[in-house]
C-alpha cells in the first residue's frame, strides 16, 4: 500500500544564539590567534634584527671614524691630507706633492727609503718600478724637490770623470716643468761595480738634456742624487749581471721656489709654503742605458767603423707627446724607466680614505683656519637592489631603543635620521676637521633587503593559515552549522500539536558528500527518511484505530439501549451503574486518545449532598468489587457541594480501586468528610499498606504513570487516577496524595453550594 505525504506548515528557523556558534567562534579565534602569533613572531624577530643591526652600526661608524683619524694621522694619511689633488700624472710628468716631513735624508739610503714609504708617497708601477717626487713641509729648507724611486736594472756603466760624451753610460735625465718654463738636468751615474756585483755611486748633475755636455760643463752645485743597485737577483734572472733592485735618490735645486723664499727673507715676510702653484708643476724622470754602437753596413770601411756612433749633443727637451721610445729614436739610448708611461697608481690618496664607507654614510673634510674650506668629501656606496618600499615603512616603524645609538634612554632610536661624529688631524701645515654623517635610512634599507626572505616566508605562513581557514570554514564549518539551523528550526518547532511529526520536515540530503561531514548527513538524510515512512505508518494507524474504537463504541451503545430499558425503574439497582457505562461510553469514544478525550469532556455541576453520596457509595461499593468500605462523618446534613454526581462518583471509584490494589487484604477503607478551609468540604480516602515513594506523589495523577504492567487483555495502568484529577479540575476541586504512619490518604476538596 501506497503511503500518503504527512502535510505540515513550513518550519519556523529560530535566531540562534551565541552559545550554538561557541566552537565556530573558537575555531575562528585560534585561526586568528595564529595568524597574529605569526605576525608577532615576525614582529619580534625584525625588531631584535634591527635592535642588534642598530647597535653594531652604531659602534661601527665610531670605530670607522676612528680608523679614518688613525690612518689621516700617519704620514701617508697626512700625505693625502696634505695633497687632496694628488693625481696619477701622465705623459706631462707628475705633479710633485708636499711632504708630511720637513725635507727627506737623501744621502742615505734606508733613511730615504723609509720616509717614502711610511708616507705612502709615489707611484707604482706594474713591474715594480716606483717614483715620490715631493717638497719638504719646511719653508727654510732651501726650496728642494726631492726625487726617490727604486726600479730593477742590469749592472750600470759609470761616467769617467771629466769625460763629456754620455752616450755610453747610465744617466739619469729630469725635467721640470713650472709656471710656463722648462728646466732639464742630466744626471750621469758615476760609481763602480764590488765583487758581489752591487753598486753604489753618485748622480752627478748638469743643466742640459745630453748625451753630450759642452766642453765647459759645470755640475750643479746644490744638484745632489744616489744610486744604489744591490740586494739579491731579480725573479727570472741569475749571475753576476743579473737584475737587481735599483734605488735612487735626487735633491733638486729648484730657482723659483728658492727666489721666492730669498725674496720673502729680504722682506722680513713670512714665506708662502708650500707654493700655490705646486700642484701645477710637472716633473718627469727619465733612466738611460747606454747607446749601443751601430753595426758596420756590408762594404763599409774598417775605419769607419771602429769610431764609436755618439750622437750630437742636444739639449732639447723632450715633448711630453712623444712617446718614451722617441728617446732611443734620437740617440739617447735605451730607455729604463720612464715617469710618463702610463699604468702609474697612486700608493695613498683622499679616495682610498672613503673606500670603508657604509652605504649613506658621508665623510667630509675641512682644513680650518679663518675661512674652513672642504678639501673632501666622499659618500659611501650605494646598495645595488632595491627593497619593499612597505618593507622598509615596516622597518622604519620598528621601535628600537635610544641608548643603543647614545642618544638618551627616553628616545626611541627609529626617530633618530642620521648620526654624527667629528674629529681633528693636526699636520705640519694646519688643522684639518673630520665629520662622519651617517644616514640611517640607508641601514633600514639595508635591513629590508636583508628581511626580505624572513617576509616572504611569513607571508607564506599566513596565506597556509588563510587556505587553512578557507577549507575549515568553507568544507566544515558552514555544512555544520547548516545542519545545526535545519536540527534546531525542527527543536523550536517542537511546541507544535503534531511536534512528534516535525522531525519529518528536517531534510539534509542536499549535504550529502563523499568527506566526513557527508557521510554524517547522507547518513542521517537516510535515518530520517525512515522517520517519514514510520511517522505516515504511524498516522495511518491511529486512523484506523480512531475508526475501530468509534465502530466498537457505537456497538456498546446499541446493548446498554436495551439495559436501560431493562433496568428502568428507579428503585433496580442495576440502573445506576447501566448509566454510568452509558456515560463512559460517551465520553471515552467521542475521540481516539482516552486523555484527549477526558479533557475535553463537558461536565455540568449541580448541588449535591456529599453526605447522602458518600454513604450509598460506601453501600454499594461491594457491588464494584470494593469490600470492606465504611463512611463517617461529624458534618450536618445536608451537606450540598457543587459536583457531578456520575463524575463524582467515577472519581472516588478509580481512588477506591486503587485503595484496594494496594492495602493488605481484610483491612478497611475509610470515608471521612471533614471542614477544610471556608467554602471547602473534604473528602479523604484512607487505606492501609505501603507508602507512596515521595518523588511520585504528584507524577502518579498524570496520564499512563503506574508501577505495574499492562494485563494479558490489554488493559492499561495509570488512567484512573488521572480520570479523577481531571473530573475534579473541571468541578473547581482538586486531589492530593500524602503518606501517613499507617498508610497512604487521598484528599478530595469540593466547593460548597448554596442552601
Amino acid at each position: 500500500m501506497k503511503l500518503g505525504p504527512v502535510e505540515l506548515p513550513a518550519l519556523a528557523v529560530p535566531r540562534l544564539g551565541l552559545a550554538a556558534f561557541r566552537r565556530r567562534a573558537v575555531v575562528h579565534l585560534a585561526f586568528l590567534l595564529l595568524a597574529l602569533a605569526t605576525v608577532g613572531l615576525v614582529l619580534t624577530v625584525l625588531i631584535d634584527q634591527k635592535q642588534r643591526a642598530y647597535q653594531r652600526y652604531a659602534q661601527g661608524f665610531r670605530q670607522s671614524l676612528a680608523e679614518i683619524v688613525l690612518q689621516l694621522r700617519h704620514p701617508s694619511g697626512q700625505l693625502a691630507l696634505l695633497n687632496p689633488t694628488m693625481s696619477a700624472g701622465g705623459r706631462d710628468g707628475q705633479a710633485p706633492v708636499l711632504l708630511p716631513f720637513s725635507a727627506i735624508d737623501f744621502d742615505d739610503q734606508n733613511k730615504a727609503q723609509r720616509a717614502v714609504e711610511m708616507a705612502g708617497c709615489g707611484l707604482r708601477w706594474p713591474d715594480g718600478a716606483s717614483l715620490c717626487a715631493a717638497v719638504g713641509a719646511n719653508a727654510y729648507a732651501g726650496g728642494f724637490l726631492y726625487l726617490v724611486g727604486s726600479l730593477e736594472s742590469g749592472p750600470l756603466t759609470g761616467r769617467q770623470h771629466g769625460a763629456l760624451d754620455l752616450a755610453g753610460v747610465h744617466r739619469a735625465r729630469v725635467t721640470l716643468t713650472l709656471r710656463g718654463e722648462t728646466q732639464t738636468w742630466i744626471a750621469p751615474f758615476e760609481g763602480a761595480a764590488a765583487a758581489d756585483g752591487t753598486q753604489r755611486g753618485r748622480l752627478t748633475g748638469f743643466i742640459g738634456a745630453g748625451p753630450q755636455l759642452p766642453g765647459k760643463a759645470r755640475p750643479v752645485r746644490e744638484f745632489r742624487g744616489w744610486l744604489w743597485r744591490e740586494g739579491p737577483c731579480a725573479e727570472g734572472s741569475s749571475g753576476p749581471d743579473c737584475a737587481r733592485r735599483t734605488f735612487y735618490s735626487i735633491r733638486l735645486p729648484v730657482e723659483a721656489f728658492q727666489a721666492a723664499l730669498f725674496d720673502a727673507a729680504g722682506q722680513r715676510a713670512r714665506p708662502v709654503w708650500p707654493p700655490t702653484d705646486l700642484d701645477q708643476a710637472r716633473v718627469r724622470v727619465e733612466l738611460l742605458g747606454p747607446v749601443e754602437p751601430a753595426k758596420p753596413a756590408p762594404g763599409a770601411s774598417t775605419a769607419a767603423t771602429a769610431a764609436p756612433s755618439v750622437a750630437a749633443p742636444s739639449t732639447d727637451t723632450p715633448s711630453a707627446a712623444d712617446p718614451p721610445a722617441s728617446d732611443a729614436a734620437r740617440g739617447d739610448g735605451p730607455v729604463l724607466f720612464d715617469s710618463a708611461r702610463p699604468g702609474a697608481s697612486l700608493a695613498q690618496s683622499l679616495d682610498r680614505i672613503g673606500a670603508s664607507l657604509q652605504p649613506g654614510e658621508t665623510l667630509r673634510i675641512e682644513r680650518q683656519g679663518r675661512q674652513p674650506q672642504t678639501i673632501a668629501e666622499r659618500r659611501g656606496p650605494e646598495l645595488s637592489e632595491r627593497a619593499l618600499p612597505w618593507l622598509i615603512h615596516v622597518m622604519r616603524r620598528l621601535p628600537v631603543r635610544g641608548e643603543v645609538l647614545g642618544v638618551g634612554a627616553g628616545t626611541d632610536a627609529a626617530e633618530v635620521r642620521w648620526l654624527t661624529a667629528s674629529d681633528e688631524v693636526a699636520t705640519p701645515s694646519g688643522r684639518y676637521r673630520l665629520e662622519l654623517r651617517g644616514d640611517l635610512r640607508s641601514l633600514d634599507r639595508q635591513l629590508a633587503l636583508e628581511a626580505r626572505p624572513l617576509a616572504w616566508l611569513a607571508a607564506a605562513m599566513l596565506a597556509a593559515v588563510a587556505l587553512a581557514w578557507l577549507m575549515v570554514e568553507l568544507g566544515l564549518i558552514r555544512g555544520i552549522a547548516v545542519l545545526t539551523k535545519r536540527a534546531a528550526a525542527v527543536s523550536y518547532n517542537m511546541q507544535d500539536a503534531r511536534a512528534d511529526q516535525r522531525i519529518g520536515e528536517l531534510d539534509v540530503a542536499d549535504l550529502r558528500g563523499r568527506d566526513e561531514l557527508g557521510i554524517l548527513a547522507g547518513s542521517l538524510a537516510d535515518a530520517l527518511s525512515r522517520v517519514k515512512d514510520g511517522l505516515r505508518r504511524e498516522q495511518l494507524r491511529a486512523e484506523r484505530e480512531r475508526e475501530m474504537w468509534h465502530a466498537v463504541g457505537h456497538e456498546i451503545m446499541s446493548p446498554l439501549q436495551s439495559l436501560m430499558v431493562l433496568h428502568g425503574a428507579p428503585d433496580d439497582a442495576s440502573h445506576r451503574y447501566v448509566q454510568r457505562m452509558q456515560q463512559a461510553v460517551k465520553v471515552l469514544y467521542g475521540s481516539a486518545p482516552p486523555s484527549e478525550a477526558l479533557a475535553s469532556a463537558d461536565l455540568h455541576p449541580q448541588a449535591l449532598d456529599l453526605v447522602a453520596f458518600c454513604r450509598e457509595i460506601a453501600a454499594n461499593a461491594h457491588y464494584a468489587g470494593i469490600a470492606g468500605v465504611s463512611f463517617s462523618t461529624a458534618l450536618p446534613e445536608p451537606l450540598p457541594v457543587r459536583a457531578e454526581a456520575y463524575a463524582l462518583e467515577d472519581a472516588v471509584t478509580h481512588v477506591l480501586r486503587n485503595a484496594d490494589r494496594y492495602r493488605p487484604e481484610g483491612t478497611p477503607i475509610a470515608l471521612t468528610l471533614e471542614a477544610g478551609e471556608p467554602g471547602v468540604v473534604l473528602l479523604r480516602i484512607h487505606n492501609q499498606g505501603p507508602p507512596i515513594d515521595a518523588a511520585m506523589l504528584e507524577t502518579i495523577f498524570e496520564y499512563g504513570v503506574s508501577d505495574t504492567a499492562p494485563q494479558a487483555a490489554g488493559e492499561r495502568r495509570g488512567q484512573g487516577l488521572f480520570v479523577a484529577r481531571t473530573y475534579l479540575a473541571k468541578m473547581d476541586g482538586s486531589i492530593r496524595a500524602f503518606n501517613v504512619p499507617e498508610g497512604v490518604v487521598f484528599e478530595m476538596s469540593l466547593r460548597r453550594a448554596a442552601a
